[in-house]
C-alpha cells in the first residue's frame, strides 16, 4: 500500500502548500514546481500537474508570476519539444491577468516555448491560443496576444499568415490604448518576420494609422517602429515612408513624442542614410536642440557628438554649433550637464581650427559653470580635447579653470580632479606640473574630506610611478614627511597611507633611508589609531625590506606595539609578527 501511495505524495503536498493560507508557502511551492514533476515523471506531470496549475491560477500576484517564469523552462519536465503545447493552456490563462509584470512574464514564457516548438504544432496549437487571445474579450488578453506574433507568423501556412497581418491591423485600431500600444511597441518584431512585399503595403498602412493615432503614448510608441522598420526597409522605401514621419513626429505637439524622436535622432539618421539626413533630419535636430521643453533639450543635447560624426565638419559647424552655444548658457543645469558629457567629443569631428575658435569658449564657460556636475563631465573627457589642439594651448587655456575646480566646494569636484591628475601629468609633462600643479597635491593630503585625502595619497603613487623614483625623491618624498607632525591625527594616519602606497615604487633603498625611520617613530604616537597603522604599514613594507632590516628595526617595534595597552593595536601587532614569520619560512 506505501508503494502505491508514494508517487502520490509529492503532487498532495504541492496541492496542500498551494491552498495553504500562507503566501511565503505557495510561493516556495511554485518555486519548486520542477523537483514535484521530476518526482512525479513526465506522462504524470501532463497529465496531472499542468492541468491543476491551469485550473488554480486566481491567486496573488507574486505566485502567479513565479508560476509564469517556472512554466517557461518547464519543456523538459513534460518530455520534451514533442509535447511543448501541453503548458500553452496555463500560460495562455495566466496572459490574460490584470497584473501587467504577470502578463508579461506569460507572453516571455510563451515565446521561449513557441521558439523551440516544431513548426506543425505552432499551426496546430501555439496559433489557435495567439487567435484567441486576439480575439479575448478582456483587453489584457489582447494586450498579450500582441507579444506573440513574431513567433507564430514564419510558421503559419500561407492562408493563416494573411489571417495574422489582418488581425494585427485590427489590434492596431483597438478601441483600447492600451491594446494599440501594445501593437506599437512590437510591430517592429513583427514586421521582422513578414515577407517584404507584405512589409510595403500592409505593414506600412499599419504604421501610417499609429503614427496619427489620436494618444501621445501610442504615437511615441511608433517612434521606435520608425528605427526599427527603417532598418527592414530598402533605402528609397524608408526615405519615401519613414523620413516624413521623422519629421512630422520632432513637431509633435506632446512633448513626449518629441523626446522620444531626440533619443532614437542617431538611429533614425542611420536607417535613412547619410543624404536625407543633412537635407530633412538637421533641420528637425536643430528644432529639437531649441525645444521649448527641457526634457526634449536633454535628450537632443545627449546626442550632439554622434549627430555631428554623420554629418560633415561644415555643416556641424554651421547648423549644429550655434545650437550648442545656446545650450552651454541654457537655463537647465540638466541640459548643460548633459551637453557637456559629449561636447568634448565634438573636437574631433570639427578638427582643430574649429575646436580652438569656437569649442574652447563653450568649455570654458562650462568648466566655470556653477552646477558641479556640469563641471565634472567636461573635466573627465579633457584628453579628447588634448589630442586635437595639443597641449600647450590646453595648458594656457584650460589649467587655470583646472586650478580653479581644485579648490571647488563640492568634494565630488575635488575628487574627479585628482582623480584626472597622473593622466594631466602624463600629458603636461614633468617640468609643466611641478610649476602649476605640485602643489596642489600636497594639498589635499590636507583635506577636511576623507575619500579625498585618500585619493590623494593614490594620486602620488600613480605620479611616482609615471615620472620615476629620483623625481618622486626629488619632490614628493621630502614634503610628505614633512606631515607627519601635523598635529591632527587624521593627517599623521594618511601620510602613513602614502607611505605604503609609495614604498613599493620606490624601492628598498629610499624605503629603508628615508620611510622607514619615520613609520618606526611613529610608533610612539600617543593616538592608538596611528598605533595600530604603524603595524598595517610595516606589515606591508616586510616583503620589500631586507631581511636584517626587518630583524634589527621593525620586529622590534612591532613587538613593543604587541605589548600596547591598546586590544586594537595589539591586534594588529600580532597580525605582522606572524606575516613576518610566514615570509621568512617561505623564502
Amino acid at each position: 500500500m506505501a508503494m502505491v501511495d508514494e508517487p502520490l505524495y509529492p503532487i498532495a503536498v504541492l496541492i496542500d502548500e498551494l491552498k495553504n493560507e500562507d503566501i511565503q508557502l505557495r510561493l516556495n511551492s511554485i518555486r519548486r514546481l520542477s523537483t514535484i514533476a521530476r518526482a512525479l515523471g513526465e506522462e504524470r506531470t501532463r497529465k496531472e500537474l499542468i492541468p491543476f496549475l491551469s485550473e488554480n491560477n486566481d491567486d496573488e500576484d507574486e505566485v502567479l508570476l513565479a508560476m509564469a517564469e517556472e512554466l517557461g523552462v518547464f519543456i523538459p519536465y513534460v518530455g520534451g519539444v514533442e509535447h511543448a503545447h501541453v503548458l500553452l493552456p496555463p500560460l495562455e490563462t495566466l496572459s490574460t491577468v490584470e497584473e501587467t509584470c504577470v502578463r508579461d512574464k506569460a507572453v516571455e514564457s510563451l515565446c521561449r516555448i513557441g521558439a523551440q516548438m516544431k513548426e506543425n504544432d505552432i499551426v496546430d496549437f501555439f496559433i489557435p491560443v495567439v487567435k484567441r487571445l486576439a480575439s479575448g474579450e478582456w483587453f489584457t488578453a489582447r494586450v498579450s496576444s500582441c507579444g506573440l506574433f513574431h513567433i507564430a507568423y514564419p510558421s503559419a501556412t500561407d492562408p493563416l499568415k494573411t489571417e495574422l497581418r489582418t488581425i494585427y491591423g485590427q489590434l492596431c485600431q483597438d478601441d483600447m490604448p492600451m491594446v494599440r500600444r501594445a501593437a506599437a511597441s512590437n510591430l517592429g518584431k513583427f514586421a521582422a518576420t513578414v515577407e517584404q512585399s507584405h512589409l510595403k503595403t500592409e505593414i506600412m498602412s499599419i504604421f501610417d494609422d499609429l503614427t496619427q493615432d489620436d494618444q501621445d503614448s501610442v504615437r511615441l510608441l511608433a517612434v521606435e517602429g520608425c528605427a526599427a522598420l527603417g532598418k527592414l526597409l530598402e533605402p528609397q522605401d524608408c526615405v519615401a515612408h519613414i523620413l516624413p514621419v521623422i519629421v512630422n513626429f520632432s513637431q509633435d505637439k506632446s512633448w513626449r513624442v518629441r523626446y522620444m524622436v531626440a533619443n532614437q535622432l542617431y538611429e533614425l539618421c542611420e536607417a535613412v542614410g547619410p543624404e536625407p539626413t543633412r537635407a530633412d533630419l538637421v533641420p528637425a535636430y536643430v528644432r529639437l536642440l531649441r525645444d521649448n521643453e527641457a526634457e526634449v533639450r536633454i535628450a537632443a543635447a545627449g546626442k550632439v557628438t554622434k549627430f555631428c560624426r554623420i554629418l560633415s565638419p561644415q555643416l556641424a559647424i554651421q547648423h549644429i554649433l550655434p545650437c550648442v552655444k545656446e545650450l552651454s548658457s541654457d537655463s537647465s543645469q540638466h541640459v548643460r550637464s548633459a551637453l557637456a558629457s559629449v561636447i568634448m567629443g565634438m573636437a574631433p569631428v570639427l578638427g582643430k581650427d574649429a575646436t580652438i575658435a569656437e569649442l574652447l569658449p563653450i568649455f570654458l564657460s562650462l568648466l566655470k559653470d556653477e552646477f558641479p556636475d556640469v563641471r565634472l563631465n567636461i573635466i573627465s573627457k579633457l584628453d579628447q580635447v588634448n589630442q586635437v589642439i595639443g597641449i600647450d594651448l590646453l595648458s594656457q587655456s584650460l589649467l587655470p579653470a583646472i586650478v580653479e575646480l581644485a579648490e571647488d566646494r563640492h568634494w565630488r569636484v575635488r575628487l574627479a580632479i585628482i582623480e584626472y591628475i597622473p593622466l594631466l601629468a602624463s600629458q603636461l609633462g614633468v617640468g609643466f606640473f611641478d610649476d602649476k600643479l605640485g602643489a596642489l597635491c600636497m594639498q589635499w593630503l590636507e583635506d577636511k574630506v576623507f575619500s579625498i585625502r585618500e585619493a590623494a595619497a593614490n594620486n602620488l603613487k600613480r605620479l611616482a610611478e609615471e615620472f620615476g623614483p629620483e623625481w618622486a625623491m626629488q619632490h614628493i618624498i621630502p614634503q610628505v614627511l614633512e606631515k607627519i607632525n601635523n598635529p591632527h591625527y587624521l593627517y599623521r594616519m594618511t601620510i602613513l597611507q602614502a607611505i605604503s602606497l609609495l614604498a613599493p615604487v620606490m624601492g628598498a633603498d629610499i624605503t629603508c633611508q628615508k620611510l622607514l625611520p619615520v613609520v618606526i617613530n611613529s610608533s610612539k604616537d600617543r593616538v592608538p589609531n596611528i598605533k595600530f597603522n604603524v603595524a598595517k604599514v610595516l606589515q606591508s613594507l616586510v616583503p620589500i625590506l631586507d631581511q636584517s632590516v626587518v630583524d634589527k628595526t621593525v620586529k622590534p617595534c612591532l613587538v613593543e606595539l604587541s605589548e600596547d595597552p591598546d586590544v586594537d593595536v595589539r591586534y594588529y601587532a600580532n597580525q605582522a609578527l606572524q606575516a613576518c614569520d610566514q615570509i621568512m619560512m617561505s623564502s
